[in-house]
């Protein structure tokens, strides 16, 4: 039998602040990891610099062996024009990254959303290792998601597969970024809490500090985090009713809430259409690694 050929996986986790390169052997061992600032205010073209840089230093340190190579942005490309959109990194909106990047470092690439490379990478190498699906769901300032079936992304005709964050939970609700009204994502993201403790209480408070006072009693935060974990016992039977995982894994800042793997998991009970909740709904193995090793994941 011959020996298995050295194809190396190449990835770049791209945000708002820091960008992630990391390269990885047939074996799924790390041979090589770099993190780098973004300077995302230097605008576009030094992002594009920056990027490519990387990504010829990552090629000599595998003296420019065949691999393949992968990059998890935020944000998502129009189906209608190709441009991107929803970006954090606003010089990217507006703009043909993936174009761009290619025309750059001269070959193709594969470009997923952050949320994706998320998914990928618990399924694989993190907490749904050996689960037939999976779905990964990243809690945090927003709400995204990622469906994971045999150990392979599903995207689905409009490539927004696993977007729970934007199905409707209560129409009467806030009124979300994308237009839509009572969207999952205005009742458990971290900017959905905070506007609406906002709302009813009229003071500005962050995430943490709403849970902190949670903690100690507080009954406006009990108020809040009381609707917290009732939607979110919604928007998970919701999902759970129609992908049935094996399993689905939190990410994001919110999965570190240990109540949710109480309280929470409890509200899925209540809702869910079945006698029993046996879907585990577990926090992620990988922490802030799952991006760019979703990344390396996805490469082409």
């Amino acid at each position: 039998m011959r020996p298995k050929s050295k194809i190396f996986k190449m990835g770049i986790d791209l945000g708002g602040t820091k960008t992630e390169g990391i390269i990885l052997d047939n074996e799924m061992n790390e041979i090589f990891r770099k993190r780098i600032p973004t300077e995302q205010e230097k605008g576009y073209e030094h992002l594009i610099d920056q990027l490519a840089d990387l990504y010829k230093e990552m090629v000599e340190k595998i003296e420019n062996k065949k691999h393949t190579f992968g990059i998890g942005t935020p944000g998502s490309i129009s189906k209608k024009t190709g441009l991107m959109k929803n970006s954090n990194i606003v010089s990217m909106n507006g703009r043909r990254f993936v174009d761009d990047l290619e025309a750059k470092l001269g070959r193709k690439i594969a470009r997923q959303n952050d949320s994706n490379c998320f998914a990928m990478a618990e399924a694989n190498l993190g907490a749904g290792k050996g689960k037939k699906r999976v779905f990964g769901a990243i809690m945090g300032t927003g709400i995204g998601g990622g469906y994971i079936v045999d150990g392979k992304l599903i995207n689905g005709l409009q490539s927004i597969a696993g977007e729970w964050g934007h199905s409707i939970i209560n129409s009467t609700g806030q009124k979300c970024y994308c237009g839509k009204i009572g969207c999952v994502e205005t009742f458990i993201s971290g900017k959905g809490v905070e506007n609406r403790y906002l709302e009813l209480y009229n003071e500005k408070l962050s995430m943490n500090e709403i849970v902190k006072r949670y903690r100690l009693g507080d009954a406006n935060a009990k108020v809040i985090m009381s609707e917290f974990f009732a939607y979110f016992g919604k928007a998970f039977s919701n999902l759970i009713t129609i992908l049935d995982p094996d399993i689905i894994i939190l990410g994001g800042g919110l999965s570190n809430i240990e109540e949710l793997y109480v309280l929470g998991l409890n509200k899925v009970k209540d809702y869910i259409f079945n006698d029993d909740l046996t879907t585990p709904i577990v926090r992620n193995k990988l922490g802030d690694s799952a991006g760019v090793l979703g990344a390396a994941l996805i490469g082409v």
